[in-house]
């Protein structure tokens, strides 16, 4: 079995792009994605991973955009929602690929309005307040902890596909984030992928994280390009 990126529902959920990234005045679900600029570093565990891996990931424009980085630093992941638009960097080729997608990405550290909610009273992460949640889907359930602005500071349990892992937010810092964290980097060359977008998913890739993943892919690092990038 592949290993996968942190065994979480928040890792595997589809957020339909018509979806408003503001909080919904009702409270019977946390927010969708967080609503303002911030850079949140993971500390990810999958089970039957021998340790955590830190993994950093950005959001701005309202959750529209999302990066997240390899934790070795060999590669990114970048999601734009609104041009349905996934591009993976890998930094020791220089190169980038970008796969358009027809429906809808899956992105990563994102909570979707298809789960069951339930209110778990108050916690506290890294100094910061959130909000606990039970979360279940088809596959079993999750507990999450959820600032008011969407940021989810951990969670804990089984995935949509059934795996299991937990994740803690180490730091949180919210300020504005230049545009260019979201674009290929200078000097990159951009490539097609060997198989193009329809293999690239038969394969087994991951539009959440690209071929970032452990030694099989997936968002817990590795080599970028090599292996099967397993998707959460």
């Amino acid at each position: 079995m592949q290993r996968r990126p942190p065994a979480l529902l928040l890792l595997s959920l589809a957020i339909p792009f018509g979806a408003s990234a503001v909080a919904s005045a009702a409270t019977d679900h946390p927010p969708f994605m967080p609503t303002r600029d911030v850079r949140v570093v993971y500390a990810v565990q999958p089970e039957g991973a021998p340790a955590p891996r830190d993994i950093t990931v950005y959001f701005a424009a309202d959750g529209g955009l999302m990066r997240i980085d390899s934790p070795d630093g060999q590669g990114a992941t970048i999601l734009d929602r609104d041009r349905r638009l996934m591009t993976i960097l890998i930094n020791y080729a220089r190169v980038y690929m970008q796969i358009p997608e027809r429906e809808e990405l899956r992105s990563p550290f994102l909570l979707d309005s298809t789960m069951r909610f339930e209110p778990a009273g108050q916690g506290q992460v890294t100094g910061m307040a959130c909000e606990n949640w039970t979360i279940t889907s088809k596959t079993g359930q999750a507990t999450a902890c959820v600032t008011r602005d969407g940021v989810v500071l951990s969670e804990a349990g089984v995935d949509s596909q059934g795996a299991r892992g937990h994740l803690v937010a180490k730091s949180v810092s919210y300020a504005a984030l230049p545009p260019t964290l979201f674009e290929p980097p200078s000097g990159y060359q951009r490539v097609a992928h060997p198989e193009g977008p329809d293999g690239y998913m038969r394969s087994g890739g991951s539009p959440v994280t690209g071929p970032l993943g452990s030694d099989q892919g997936g968002a817990m690092g590795g080599n970028p390009g090599q292996g099967n990038p397993g998707q959460q």
